[in-house]
């Protein structure tokens, strides 16, 4: 079996503690929001693909991104048809909300470095003989805190993206509990929280 690695998130997420995910916003307001997510410091930007709409957002924001050195994934990509899509936009690397090893590969072959969705030590023990490093823990808010700090000790070498209902009022709460990152998406649209991301930032890098 062919082993399928993504160490390369160490360097997409840019050593910051946050990922910014913008679902189903349009190409324009996709794009000021990430905008704001660089400006504030989140390197890493993913546009969820459930549409045709969707894919021109990822296409513009790709773009963007590229030319001011930062990175945009696609996520909710279930398919190997939707990799094909985000390769063709421009995605840097894909995301998904569950733990499909025909996508994985799928991304792999097509240079994308693929971040499945996980949230039980099975799917976590699988991915892991895959030779994945990275994981997508979904719907992190649901599974608590307590949920990665158990993970950590059969799991030691996996490192935790958390996804799922978390903003600047609980990210810290799993950023302590061991997880690398976690994503955040509606936050950066309320100004109140900003400045929490931030510190968030400060103390992550």
């Amino acid at each position: 079996m062919t082993r399928i690695e993504n160490a390369e998130f160490a360097e997409l997420l840019g050593g910051a503690p946050l990922m910014a995910i913008f679902r189903g916003l349009g190409a324009r307001r996709s794009l000021e929001l990430a905008e704001r997510a660089w400006e504030l410091g989140i390197d890493a930007v993913e546009l969820p693909i459930q549409s045709a709409d969707d894919v021109e957002a990822l296409r513009l924001v790709a773009a963007a991104a590229r030319s001011v050195g930062r990175v945009v994934g696609a996520g909710t990509v279930v398919s190997a048809e939707q990799v094909e899509l985000a390769a063709g936009a421009g995605a840097a690397f894909t995301v998904s909300p569950g733990f499909d090893e025909a996508v994985v590969r799928a991304s792999a072959a097509a240079g994308l470095p693929p971040l499945p969705g996980v949230a039980t030590a099975t799917e976590v023990q699988r991915a892991a003989a895959l030779g994945l490093s990275w994981l997508k823990a979904f719907p992190a808010a649901s599974l608590g805190s307590g949920w990665f700090r158990a993970m950590r000790g059969p799991f030691p070498e996996v490192r935790f993206v958390a996804t799922g209902g978390l903003d600047a009022g609980n990210a810290a709460d799993f950023l302590a509990a061991g997880v690398r990152a976690v994503a955040v998406g509606s936050a950066l649209e309320d100004e109140s929280q900003l400045p929490r991301l931030a510190e968030l930032l400060r103390g992550g890098r």
